[in-house]
């Protein structure tokens, strides 16, 4: 299976945290439209996440944003399967965000601007 593959550290601007941010984990695998069997079975096999169709640019996405099932059914699966080339390097800084919010580092700003280092330097920011 090729497809793109994304492990995304989202932190959004919020009224409700003290530090005015929440941090949140995105995992997706976007696979062409014909491949749309393939992503379902994934949200079978692995128990968790959607597929959204995106029909109107002919590929689909398995999306997983819950934090448990990130960390109990996605983190296990590619500490199995490992993960070649750059990619790897970006699922190794999405493992350090999780830990990171596991010990609560995510709720006070020294945590906080380590998240936002580590963002910074994943997917397209990875020099």
């Amino acid at each position: 299976m090729s497809g793109e593959g994304c492990f995304l550290v989202l932190i959004t601007k919020s009224s409700i945290p003290k530090l005015g941010h929440i941090v949140q984990l995105r995992f997706s695998l976007t696979q062409h439209s014909r491949d749309e069997k393939l992503l379902k079975s994934l949200v079978e096999y692995l128990g968790c996440g959607i597929y959204y169709a995106r029909s109107e640019h002919n590929f689909g996405e398995f999306i997983v944003t819950g934090f448990s099932d990130i960390t109990e059914k996605i983190l296990p699966f590619f500490d199995k399967y490992h993960i070649l080339g750059v990619k790897s390097q970006d699922y190794a800084d999405f493992k350090r965000v999780v830990v990171l919010m596991k010990n609560k580092d995510h709720l006070n700003q020294e945590g906080l601007e380590q998240i936002r280092q580590i963002k910074a330097g994943m997917n397209r920011g990875r020099i």
